[in-house]
């Protein structure tokens, strides 16, 4: 009886240390609710949840949101946004605080390419066929914003009106033909298209194929039956969605390293169990004009260094309990 009581007490001791020394919290903020970047979110906390870190997943309206996020919110250390998102805050943004936060954002990791979609009324057969014509870009500050506003600026099409609404918004007006055609940056499959959008609405995915946009982002394509009600492969553009921090020193320099080491080596969980854009992410691909996070690459090479045969320390806990069972 008494063996089983201290093999009981050793036990709680046992949760007690471990939940001590692994459990965090942290938190990420991602994009809409529907959207890839939120449904990556919710891929992380679950792989976090499994090593003892509290991911919290907070949802917002998008890339330049998120920059100011993981510098000002408490408990936020992580975010995702467009890889262009510095890029459009150091040419087109306004706002000395945001040029002042982006000089200090660290990719952690660069995940998938972010394929643009370009929904609209059928008549509508080109990317250049906007010129004149009322298009709704994404909320104000969210990574769809910030590309339809480069993609007009780079292509020199000139819309009537360029509406600053959500997707959700954005489609309502569509579906009502109060707009001629909205802008969604995110991987594919789009669960507001997969679930909002029927071949009864009337609307497809148009390509996009200036000359000059193809200069400025790279080319992609949407292959055929991606959404139910769509037929045809579309060509498209597309900017990689990134995973970033703040350059923080002390805890959470530390905290976030871990978690990297974490996504790092359960790569291939989160292709099997995750959104299907798991499959696409390659985290060692290099992306310019973004620099790794000193905190997470240490660690990175640390454990690519270390001998796979290297013995791990005991814990004082379990050799207690071997003992006990060896008396």
């Amino acid at each position: 009886m008494k063996k089983v009581l201290r093999l009981i007490f050793a036990l709680f001791a046992l949760m007690v240390t471990t939940s001590i020394v692994s459990a965090q919290d942290m938190g990420i903020i991602t994009g809409k609710k529907k959207g890839t970047y939120y449904q990556f979110g919710l891929n992380l906390a679950e792989l976090g949840k499994s090593r003892g870190i509290k991911l919290k997943v907070f949802d917002s309206a998008g890339s330049v949101e998120n920059v100011f996020a993981v510098y000002k919110t408490p408990g936020t250390q992580l975010g995702i946004v467009q890889s262009d998102v510095l890029a459009f805050v150091a040419k087109v943004g306004s706002d000395p605080v945001l040029k002042r936060i982006a000089a200090r954002i660290k990719m952690v990791f660069p995940l998938y390419n972010e394929e643009v979609h370009l929904l609209a009324h059928k008549e509508i057969t080109d990317f250049d066929d906007l010129a004149d014509k009322t298009v709704a870009i994404g909320e104000e500050g969210s990574g769809i914003y910030l590309t339809a506003r480069v993609l007009f600026e780079v292509s020199d099409v000139k819309p009537r009106e360029m509406l600053p609404v959500g997707p959700e918004e954005a489609l309502a007006l569509l579906k009502q033909g109060k707009i001629d055609a909205m802008f969604y940056v995110a991987g594919f499959p789009v669960k507001l298209f997969t679930e909002d959008v029927t071949a009864a609405d009337g609307l497809a995915l148009i390509p996009i194929t200036n000359k000059s946009i193809l200069e400025f982002y790279p080319s992609a394509q949407i292959p055929s039956n991606t959404y139910g009600w769509q037929d045809q492969a579309i060509s498209t553009v597309t900017a990689k969605a990134v995973l970033i921090s703040y350059d923080f020193r002390g805890g959470n320099c530390e905290n976030v390293g871990k978690f990297g080491k974490i996504l790092h080596e359960n790569l291939e969980w989160l292709r099997v169990n995750g959104h299907p854009k798991w499959k696409s992410v390659d985290l060692n691909a290099s992306l310019k004009g973004w620099e790794q996070y000193d905190c997470v690459k240490k660690v990175i090479q640390t454990t690519q260094r270390r001998a796979p045969e290297k013995p791990q320390a005991v814990n004082p806990v379990i050799d207690a309990i071997k003992k006990m069972f060896s008396e």
